[in-house]
């Protein structure tokens, strides 16, 4: 623990002499959302390899930078790629970013992802904003000795994504008329995708979209006392509905569809917090 936390305090120490200002709200992007940044009025970008403790992001499309500045007026943090379990990344690396962001002074995180969708209702291509999960990672990012300093030993899940947050995503999309539908994300390990038979099981537990993120860093988030916004794109129909195998370009292909409404819904939102 000790260890960890003299990690963590470097890491702000660093960062905290790069920039002039304490971001109150960052944002998490997932796979081929990495270009949403464009907005973005940069005073700082500084790849993950130069950040002292900061794993490597080796994901398609994630680009490995960490960027500082104004967006809606608002000063944010940016992670533009994120860390996976599936890379060979422990538990403990991937939460880290969440625990400097805690440092710094984050209040509020949005995390966005893309899905396979479990709902034939949901199709590529649609906005969804995630009401709850399913940790199906097979264990836990708070396992192991616990630092009372960012939460409690016991740190209840009964809200992990803001209902505050979520009531102001759905009324910023009525009045921009974005078509934001709701469902409960599943996390899974990967690399490897889901089975027709674990994509039914997952359903019938009451799961609408499957991917291989975001549930480690929302436990982590809420320990720590930040609040939490998600947002998925469905990037393709899992092998439920349909025979064919998936393709990562075909993936990021889907997401960059919703580039416009995405960037939008982000910046309204930022904008209101």
């Amino acid at each position: 623990m000790d260890n960890t936390r003299q990690k963590i305090s470097l890491t702000t120490e660093y960062l905290r002499k790069q920039i002039s200002f304490s971001p109150e709200i960052a944002l998490i992007l997932g796979t081929g959302l990495g270009d949403l940044v464009n907005d973005l009025d940069t005073i700082i970008k500084i790849p993950y390899s130069e950040i002292p403790n900061f794993p490597l992001s080796t994901a398609p499309s994630h680009k490995g930078c960490l960027l500082f500045g104004k967006y809606s007026n608002k000063n944010i943090l940016i992670m533009q790629g994120r860390f996976h379990f599936y890379e060979g990344i422990s538990m403990a690396e991937i939460i880290f970013p969440i625990r400097v962001m805690k440092e710094l002074g984050v209040k509020n995180l949005i995390i966005t992802n893309v899905s396979g969708s479990l709902r034939e209702e949901l199709a590529p291509g649609d906005i969804v904003l995630i009401e709850d999960h399913l940790n199906f990672m097979g264990t836990n990012p708070l396992i192991g000795p616990n630092d009372s300093k960012y939460g409690p030993r016991f740190p209840s899940m009964n809200e992990n994504y803001s209902s505050v947050l979520r009531q102001l995503a759905v009324n910023i999309a009525d009045k921009e008329k974005i078509t934001l539908k709701q469902g409960v994300y599943i996390g899974v390990t990967g690399p490897s995708m889901e089975t027709k038979s674990e994509c039914r099981a997952f359903s019938l537990w009451g799961a609408d979209l499957v991917g291989m993120s975001t549930v480690p860093e929302v436990i982590a988030a809420v320990h720590s006392g930040i609040s939490v916004l998600g947002i998925s794109v469905v990037s393709n129909m899992s092998n439920l509905f349909h025979q064919d195998s998936h393709q990562q370009q075909e993936i990021e292909t889907t997401a960059a569809k919703s580039y416009p409404q995405m960037k939008t819904l982000l910046k309204k939102i930022v904008e209101a917090i």
